[in-house]
């Protein structure tokens, strides 16, 4: 069985970093695609980073890019989001989830397997 475990939300004020994990286990990463989204209340599942673990290849979305980095560690079977600069906009439930494909998309119901979320909260 596939699943992903996320970890590291929590509360921050704006301008500070929050890195979040989301493990694997039941599968190995490579080659499939890992994507982050973001939810908030009355609002649709936001993509905002994919990562092809194939070939490394990441994808972002504009208003976080510069800010956030995803990247994976293969030894561990764990994709990160390092989240910096954190805006009050960001506040969000973050889920990861995982493609059974090479590619990445922008698509929530293209991916197959989701985390359990973990809140990210940006509050002066």
């Amino acid at each position: 069985q596939w699943q992903l475990v996320e970890s590291g939300g929590g509360l921050v004020q704006p301008g500070g970093s929050l890195r979040l994990s989301c493990a694997a286990s039941g599968f190995t990463l490579n080659p499939y695609a890992i994507g982050w989204f973001r939810q908030v209340p009355g609002k649709e599942r936001e993509a905002i980073s994919c990562i092809q673990t194939s070939n490394e290849r990441i994808y972002y979305l504009d208003s976080v890019k510069g800010r956030f980095t995803t990247s994976k560690d293969t030894a561990k079977n764990t994709v990160y989001l390092q989240m910096n600069s954190l805006e009050p906009e960001d506040t969000a439930a973050y889920y990861c989830a995982v493609r059974r494909s090479t590619d990445c998309t922008k698509y929530a119901h293209d991916f197959d397997s989701w985390g359990q979320g973990t809140q990210v909260t940006v509050s002066s």
